[in-house]
């Protein structure tokens, strides 16, 4: 049964916030619980290091780079629409993974899978906003979808590890269906149809440059993981990326319809909403990469102890949920997100500066970063929805999304590339010399501060964007 008014709380929309938690609840769930089958899925398909990377990074790029794509696609058929029948491919897809026999078609349904994922987690954001009228029940709501999908971000591992101990590594994809069917169930009933529609024509060639640019983007990091920052192909792919960028920025100022209306990405609410998510991005992905390697091949800990060093941002993410919630409706969206901001740049300097020196300023630094991941993925969200008319909110919610997820690719390859430059010999080979020691602690406060330093610019470029401009302003441009 459709609410047919907008909802005056969370539990009179219970059946459409399930669905949607569903749907975020997949995407989180999806990569962490395979991570640990990897080497059991190696051996059952005699697959190779570079295949198993495929494994997941298949997944991730045609997810990142097909989301902008779908988003416009959702606003001219309906985003209750495209989620539908996204949701109903990821149950085909996931169905189609207990028929696999060759890591080949592993790769190709989990790039299907990704294009489910491409259907349906901006359409979570988009179909939530606009579910509600007012901004605290948008941002409670959001808050409530993200922390479940962080659920299982954090039991994924653990409960991936379960199965595997019962059961073949099929079943952790498996469990997609069931999910899929929960989300379509929750939506279907708990959504009405859209009525407010995009009609102009949908641009091809910008889509095609938009995504070229985009995947060439999230590739990018792994060429220079596989081939090293002194191969040409990762130069190449990042020549090839900016190009491509540069050509689909050309496109979409000349177009007459174009894919993506840059008047509307110029206003002041959307350009500092990507700018705060872009900056939380950034953090997240490269300090996790960072703090992992530092914990395991500098300080020698087990992979299950560098597991439980991790804690500390896992507990915050998923228990900061009320806490967020009250701050932000004290605080108000906009001074919230500028404090979230600050408390992830405020996190990577403590790592930056203090983390060679022990533990404790690392879990600060995990902390500090996890805070600020809540605050600011519960307000820029609501913010560049807030900023874009109403038959755009699903390519809006596909822009936070595609900022993230390019930044935290970004985050990476920065970390990996500084990495690799200063440090000499195999990284992974136990056994480091006293030199190899120190140049792989100058590497991380080197890769550390410039992620800082690229966090603090994003994060002050987007106050200072809607610095003394008047509310009209922020919500419907100049």
């Amino acid at each position: 049964m459709f609410v047919s008014t907008s909802p005056r709380s969370l539990r009179e929309a219970w059946v459409a916030l399930a669905g949607l938690s569903a749907v975020f609840l997949f995407e989180m769930l999806d990569n962490s619980i395979l991570t640990v089958a990897l080497p059991t899925i190696g051996r059952d398909l005699a697959a190779s290091t570079t295949a198993l990377q495929w494994v997941s990074n298949s997944y991730a790029v045609v997810f990142g780079g097909l989301m902008l794509v779908f988003g416009a696609v959702a606003d001219r058929v309906g985003r209750r629409r495209v989620m539908l029948a996204g949701l109903v491919l990821l149950g085909l897809a996931s169905l189609a993974t207990a028929f696999v026999t060759s890591v080949a078609a592993l790769i190709a349904v989990r790039s299907v899978m990704g294009v489910a994922a491409a259907m349906t987690t901006p359409g979570s954001i988009a179909l939530a906003f606009r579910l509600f009228s007012g901004d605290d029940l948008r941002v409670r709501a959001m808050t409530l979808i993200s922390t479940v999908g962080l659920v299982g971000l954090a039991v994924g591992p653990p409960l991936g590890g379960f199965v595997l101990t019962v059961a073949p590594w099929q079943a952790l994809l498996l469990v997609n269906v069931p999910i899929a069917v929960f989300a379509l169930i929750g939506i279907g009933r708990g959504i009405a149809p859209d009525t407010e529609l995009h009609r102009s024509p949908a641009d091809v060639l910008g889509g095609v440059l938009g995504t070229l640019a985009i995947v060439l983007a999230l590739l990018v990091p792994t060429f220079f993981v596989e081939n090293g920052a002194r191969s040409w192909l990762p130069w190449a792919a990042t020549v090839a990326a900016v190009l491509a960028s540069v050509l689909s920025v050309v496109r979409a100022r000349t177009a007459r319809h174009p894919l993506l209306d840059l008047a509307l990405v110029a206003r002041p609410l959307v350009s500092s909403g990507l700018a705060h998510k872009a900056a939380t991005g950034l953090a997240a992905a490269g300090l996790t990469y960072l703090v992992t390697l530092q914990l395991q091949l500098d300080w020698g800990w087990s992979p299950a102890l560098a597991a439980a060093g991790m804690l500390p941002q896992v507990v915050v993410l998923i228990a900061s949920g009320p806490v967020v919630t009250r701050f932000v409706r004290q605080a108000g969206l906009d001074r919230a997100v500028v404090l979230g901001s600050v408390s992830v740049v405020f996190g990577l300097a403590v790592y930056a500066l203090l983390g060679r020196l022990g533990y404790p300023p690392v879990a600060l630094a995990l902390a500090l970063v996890a805070i600020g991941i809540r605050v600011v993925g519960a307000v820029a969200g609501v913010n560049v929805l807030k900023g874009l008319p109403q038959d755009r909110t699903s390519i809006g919610a596909a822009l936070v999304d595609t900022a993230s997820q390019v930044t935290s690719a970004a985050g990476v390859a920065i970390s990996g590339t500084v990495l690799a430059w200063l440090f000499a010999g195999s990284i992974a080979q136990p056994g480091w010399s006293a030199t190899q020691t120190a140049q792989f602690e100058q590497a991380v406060t080197i890769g550390s501060l410039l992620l800082t330093a690229m966090a603090a610019g994003l994060a002050g470029w987007a106050w200072l964007r809607v610095r003394g401009v008047s509310a009209d302003a922020l919500v419907h441009g100049p």
